[in-house]
């Protein structure tokens, strides 16, 4: 049973496009359906986690907004801070679904129990992965993803009973 999804942000959660305005602002496109889906993992009993190279104020504020309490940023060792995570949760790498687009995520999607990554990932982790999802990157990649994860754990009718 996956009780942890861990989220890449950057090319996953995101376009990967990082626009600066002219003041030095940085602005990042998340898509709401991604963010529906979260709020109804969490709101499942299950656990959510962000872990990403990159720090944004930007990324914090969407975390927050989504009750993830797992964040992390500026993570080099992605893998390293998913295992004290897992430890601090007791839970086992078995237990995790993880998605991610890039060589940094390549340690941590080789090691959970299940991977994905969207459809636009880099070559390298997407033969990797358990599952090539047909959604980029930023266009509800990470809703697939849950929906999927839904419909393999067997959890559809606590997922849409909340709805209808």
């Amino acid at each position: 049973m996956i009780k942890l999804i861990v989220l890449d942000v950057d090319g996953c959660m995101t376009d990967g496009r990082i626009i600066y305005t002219a003041a030095g602002d940085e602005i990042k496109a998340f898509n709401v359906k991604d963010g529906f889906a979260i709020v109804n993992w969490v709101a499942m009993g299950r656990y959510a986690a962000i872990i990403t190279g990159r720090s944004s104020k930007i990324v914090e504020r969407r975390a927050k907004e989504l009750g993830i309490t797992h964040f992390y940023q500026g993570v080099k060792d992605k893998l390293a801070r998913l295992e004290r995570l897992c430890e601090e949760l007791g839970i086992s790498l078995d237990e995790v679904a993880v998605i991610g687009d890039d060589l940094n995520d390549y340690r941590m999607l080789e090691a959970c129990g299940h991977s994905f990554v969207p459809a636009d990932a880099m070559h390298h982790v997407a033969r990797i992965a358990d599952t090539v999802l047909s959604r980029k990157g930023g266009d509800a990649a990470v809703r697939e993803m849950i929906e999927l994860l839904i419909l393999r754990e067997g959890l559809e009718e606590e997922y849409l009973s909340r709805w209808v």
